[in-house]
This record gives C-alpha cells, structure tokens and sequence, in this order.
C-alpha cells in the first residue's frame, strides 16, 4: 500500500472497477495528478491498473478518511455509496464530490439522450442507438449499459470526431453524485422499487433519478408512472399505453387490433413487432419519443423498431419444446422487471407473440399458465407486490437463491411453490410442472451475485440447461 500525506492536495477516484479504471485513464491523459482508493484488498480491475500505471499511488483495503477530507475532489464510482462514512465526512467538510459523467460531460459537446428507469432502459437505450444508426448518425452507446462513458473519449481525454450522438443509460448511483447533465432529452421510464438495501426509502431511490433532469433541455414522460413526471415548465412529450392525445405517442384500437400512434396518426401495428409484452410496447413508444426530440426521421426510426429483435436474457425467447415455450428474463433484477415480464405475457391478447422473429405456442385466451423460475440476492425488495400476479397468471414457482425462502413466505399463498439447488435441478423442475400451452419463464427478481458471476451467467445457465433436458427429451422448435 503507498503511503501518502494526508495534507497533500490531489483528486481522489473511489473504486477501482471499470468506471475508476476509466476515470484513472482520463485524468492521465488530462495530465492531472490523482490518488486511486478502493476498500477491498483485490479489486477487479487492480492488475490492468498496475500494468497502466505502474507508478501511480493506490490505496487498498480501506477508504482513508484523512486523504479524503483534504482532496481537492473525490470521484466516485457508482458501486460505491456517498454514505461510506469516510465518503460522508468528507463531503460535510465541503469536498467535492463527482462521478464519471461530470467528467465527460465537461469534456463534450454533441446531442446527449439520456435514460434511466427501474426498467426498460437498456432496451430503450439499444433501441434508440438504432434508430439514430437507421438515420445515419454517428451514435455511441454508453454508460450503465456496459461501455464506460470516458472510454468514449480519444487517447488525449478529448470528444472525438466521429460520433454524432450520445445515448446514455444511466443508473440511479450514476444519478446521486451527478451535477447537471444538461441532456437535450430525458427520460425516467418508470419507477419500482429497487436497490433498496442502498436507498433508505422509494424517496430517496426517486430523487436519485430525477437528477437526469437536471438542465435538460427536454423531457420524454410516462403517462402510466407519475414517477416519470417533471416540471410543466420543461418542455416534454409524453408517451403511454392509452389513447394518445394530439403530440402524445400511445395506443389506438382499430379492428381489434392494437397500433402504436402518435395523436390520431397511426405508425404500425403491434402485430409488427418482434419483442413480446406491454412493456415492450411502453419501452418502443418511449424510444419513438425520445428520437423525435433530437430530429430523427420518423420513417426510419419505424424501420429500425420493425427489425429489432430485442436484448439478450430480456424475455428472450430460448425454444419450444412439447408444447412448452421457454424464455429467459435474467436481466429481471427486481421486482418490477418480473411483474412487467409476467403481465407482459397476458396483456396482448390482439397481438401475435413472438420474439427474435420465432412464434410460440401463445394462446389468446388467457387459459396459459406461467411457471416462474426465481429467487436470488433480494436485495432488500419487498415480494409482496408478485403476490397478485403470481396468483393470477402463475401455476407453479421454482425458487433458487438467498431469497428462496423470503419469497416462498410471500407466495405460497399465491401458488404452488418448490425448492432448486442449482438452475439445473429448477429448469428440471418446472418442467415436470408444465403442459402443453404452458410457459416457463426465468425472471429472477433478483440481483444474481449469490450464485452466479452476472445475470448474463444466469440467463446463460438457463438456457444450457433448457436445451441439456429438453434435448434428451426431443424438441419441436
């Protein structure tokens, strides 16, 4: 560990994963001096560090309040709490405080989308990075959707030439340490409860995601989620589920049929979508929304949301074995994630279902029963609002994980409930638990980190294991 002067004036970065890494090369390039600090002994990042910067001073092990107290600034990484108390008494002696998108939004100039939500928002996020690709822009995708937002910048810490446009995804611990953004549009798709066991309440979790507005210059807002609402004074398009209103985007009913619309004016059919459920629709809608408020071409945007097949472990459509169709929706990390997908699947009664461009055996009538693999690290979220859900649209609920018995305290009233170890032994026994017509359908609740490395891991475990039974077994996809 290099020891340093506690009075010696510096900028201090706080976590040394991707973000600290990013930060680290930044203000290198920047030819700023800095100090990187990180609680843990080992850190994921630690030996891309050392071979980057083989003579620059790192702290390890603990947060040294008294260099903390007396820095110039601290930047924060995301994964690290302002309520550390080293953190908290250096932002009550006046120390600045600042995360990785104040850095890069001194360093840029060009249009910023920005999006956060309990859910939804790396789908938005992907879905308008194609839309802007579909008008011939030059677009990153960044931020808490995978890619550092300073690794956007050239080697010397400068904008780059060749991007047009920024679409950020951004989580609420980007949000909290952020000053203004001033986006050219916003959007917090929904709220539910989340990351409960790092807020002390749903107040505190909003306010952190209202800071997206702040200085922005639009806003895009749910009609469904008053936490999506902002200040009259912001200029704003709405979007929602029901009948839209003339400049709103929402739903028309013609024939029978649902049809994505802006006012009066209808721009497709839900039928020509490739991504299944109601929150699909809000998430295309939103993302509708949010190019039109940067100019994108309405016309080419339509042609990028008709080819878009959707993300990875979101209600992935994984295959269909006798009779039985199988999805993975491992990014469902909390609570709302899993109430959307479970409703999403009963709510398009008009629509044909499909995803990734494969139908399944989906039935109208709503005779189809779930059976719902869940459970993991609970992260302090309170169940109770599946119960409903789960009584109405749920057979049957394998859970894995920490939370297993949590969950099962809640549920069992609400449906048939069984135990699995490993992913494995519950994909084997909801299985055993499933007719034809029926669904299973991984959606967690749940952060993964007690048995898996991400959920990525997760889903990934899901749908070998899917595949493993239902090979011995014959498939019909």
């Amino acid at each position: 560990m290099t020891q340093l002067n506690a009075q010696q004036k510096q900028t201090v970065i706080v976590g040394l994963g991707l973000t600290g890494l990013s930060c680290a090369r930044f203000l290198h390039a920047r030819q700023r001096d800095f100090v990187i600090m990180d609680s843990r002994q080992q850190t994921p990042q630690l030996a891309a560090f050392k071979k980057e910067f083989p003579q620059q001073s790192c702290l390890l092990g603990s947060l040294d309040e008294k260099v903390l107290c007396t820095a110039d600034e601290i930047i924060v990484s995301p994964g690290v709490s302002l309520s550390e108390p080293a953190i908290a008494s250096a932002i009550a002696k006046g120390v600045a405080v600042k995360g990785d998108i104040d850095l890069f939004r001194d360093a840029i100039s060009k249009p910023v989308i920005a999006i956060t939500g309990s859910n939804g928002k790396s789908t938005v996020t992907t879905l308008v990075g194609e839309m802007a690709a579909a008008c011939g822009l030059r677009v990153a995708v960044a931020g808490n959707i995978g890619l550092a937002v300073l690794d956007l910048l050239d080697k010397r810490g400068e904008e780059r030439d060749d991007i047009d446009l920024y679409v950020l995804e951004l989580s609420s611990f980007q949000l909290e340490r952020l000053g203004s953004l001033a986006a050219d549009v916003a959007v917090v798709l929904n709220l539910s409860a989340d990351h409960m066991d790092r807020y002390a309440d749903m107040q505190a979790y909003h306010q952190a995601k209202q800071r997206i507005f702040i200085g922005a210059r639009q806003a895009v807002v749910n009609r469904g989620d008053h936490c999506s609402a902002v200040s009259p004074a912001l200029k704003q398009i709405s979007y929602g589920l029901d009948q839209p209103q003339a400049g709103e985007y929402g739903l028309l009913v013609i024939d029978g049929k649902k049809h994505l619309a802006i006012g009066s004016k209808v721009l497709l059919s839900v039928d020509e979508l490739k991504v299944v459920g109601s929150h699909n629709i809000e998430n295309a809608l939103a993302a509708l929304a949010l190019g039109q408020a940067v100019g994108l071409a309405q016309d080419k945007m339509l042609a990028a949301l008709k080819s878009f097949t959707g993300l990875a472990h979101r209600c992935q459509f994984v295959g269909h074995y006798q009779g039985v169709d199988y999805y993975n929706d491992s990014k469902g990390t909390n609570v709302g994630a899993t109430l959307a997908a479970i409703e999403g699947f009963n709510a398009s009664d008009s629509a044909n279902e499909k995803d990734n461009g494969k139908k399944g055996s989906r039935q109208k009538d709503h005779t189809r029963k779930i059976v719902l693999i869940a459970g993991g690290e609970g992260k302090g979220a309170d169940f109770s609002i599946l119960r409903d859900v789960v009584s109405q649209y749920v057979k049957a609920v394998v859970l894995i994980g920490q939370a297993a018995k949590t969950l099962a305290s809640v549920l069992s009233s609400a449906s048939k409930v069984l135990f699995a170890e490993s992913m494995m032994e519950a994909v084997q026994k909801a299985m055993a638990e499933t007719k034809p017509g029926d669904l299973v359908l991984l959606s967690p609740a749940c952060a993964s980190f007690d048995m898996f490395s991400s959920y990525e891991e997760r889903g990934e475990c899901f749908i070998a294991a899917v595949k493993n039974i239902a090979g011995q077994g014959g498939s019909d996809e």
